[in-house]
């Protein structure tokens, strides 16, 4: 197991950073607590896409046409910001979901995968989105989905169970549901968040209470590390034009009235030998 050097810094200032996304040489990512969207060069060149107060904006994705969609938690609703900067609703999840919305990921022709915020064991749940917007429960009885990620053929979603200290697969099944449920790995001793999948069938993740993100093999042997201090380890993205620039983001809470508006959370960097592959 190798333990990487420390990271390096590229932007500041935000309440909680999630969600990111490399996308056309830039990273975008949400505030959630910050209540916006976000988008910084390779140089921390930070760009305010969209301003979303009282939204919670969390996980991001994008269409072929080069539209955002955005996460509304507190809405229960897919947001399309599109490139001329102007913002519609995608899809109405409320009917579907009776909790909060989380992350998610965006296949290459458009189509969503969208997790929920359960307060209860396994009732969640991960919702798939047609390009046209058109909403159906792809997966049940989640325990706290969180980051989801694509493999690079697209027949498979990796979904990290939260509360259920694993990752679990699907294989896409090209209609509505994903099917052929399976455990790839466990993570005993911490809750996975945020994640990433890189060239060789590995997963980077986060893992907020034991801050730190880790790189996880199929069956849970954890090849690196890299520590963030006493901060908690929120999501990770690979990215960079050879995709080998791991991107981290950290805060110092994720509880909203522990963090008080406090901008502390952080992007940092630090490169990988294995590049990354699938989405995001």
């Amino acid at each position: 197991m190798t333990t990487l050097g420390a990271p390096e810094l590229l932007a500041g200032g935000f309440v909680f950073a999630e969600g990111p996304r490399w996308r056309a040489g830039e990273l975008w990512f949400s505030d959630m607590h910050g209540e916006a969207v976000y988008s910084t060069t390779s140089r921390g060149e930070t760009t305010l896409r969209l301003e979303m107060p009282g939204e919670k904006p969390s996980g991001l994705g994008f269409l072929p046409d080069g539209s955002a969609l955005i996460v509304s938690m507190a809405e229960r609703a897919l947001l399309r910001l599109a490139p001329d900067g102007s913002r519609s609703v995608h899809a109405r999840l409320g009917e579907l979901v009776a909790d909060e919305l989380n992350d998610m990921v965006v296949a290459a022709d458009g189509t969503a995968y969208v997790g929920s915020y359960p307060t209860e064991p396994d009732a969640g749940v991960l919702v798939r989105v047609a390009p046209d917007g058109s909403a159906s429960i792809a997966a049940e009885r989640l325990d706290f989905p969180n980051g989801s990620a694509l493999s690079p053929d697209g027949r498979t979603l990796i979904v990290a169970e939260s509360k259920g200290r694993r990752f679990t697969a699907y294989d896409v099944d090209g209609r509505d549901g994903l099917v052929r449920r399976r455990v790839v790995a466990t993570t005993p001793d911490a809750a996975p968040d945020g994640m990433a999948l890189d060239a060789e069938g590995a997963i980077w993740a986060a893992f907020p209470l034991a801050h730190e993100f880790r790189r996880i093999l199929p069956g849970g042997d954890v090849t690196d590390r890299v520590h963030v201090g006493d901060r908690m380890a929120i999501a990770c993205v690979l990215g960079g034009d050879d995709r080998r620039t791991l991107f981290l983001l950290s805060a110092s809470d994720w509880n909203a009235g522990n963090l008080a508006g406090a901008r502390t959370s952080v992007i940092e960097t630090v490169r990988v030998s294995v590049a990354g592959a699938g989405v995001p």
